[in-house]
């Protein structure tokens, strides 16, 4: 399994657009809008590399709004806490 985290750059009229699109995509199994360099964060986890690439590469970075793209690859996990949790008001 490859894990990997994207940070984008969006136009700022098209950021819903573009989480709403990512989200739907095979292999983005979380898409975060978040302060800072970057606009939105997409965590990928797909089997193999060349999943990773055609992902990133033929279907991320073509989607209209996108203007910048960062890819960060996980090499190991050190901690396995429950995402829903960790981002959880309650």
């Amino acid at each position: 399994m490859v894990t990997a985290i994207i940070l984008m750059n969006v136009e700022p009229s098209r950021t819903v657009e573009v989480a709403q699109a990512l989200s739907e995509m095979n292999g983005v199994s979380e898409v975060y809008s978040v302060a800072g360099h970057f606009d939105l964060v997409a965590i990928v986890r797909v089997r193999e590399n060349e999943m990773l690439a055609d992902l990133v590469a033929q279907r991320i970075r073509t989607l209209s709004g996108v203007t910048r793209t960062e890819t960060l690859i996980a090499f190991r996990a050190f901690s396995r806490h429950d995402l829903e949790s960790l981002f959880s008001l309650d």
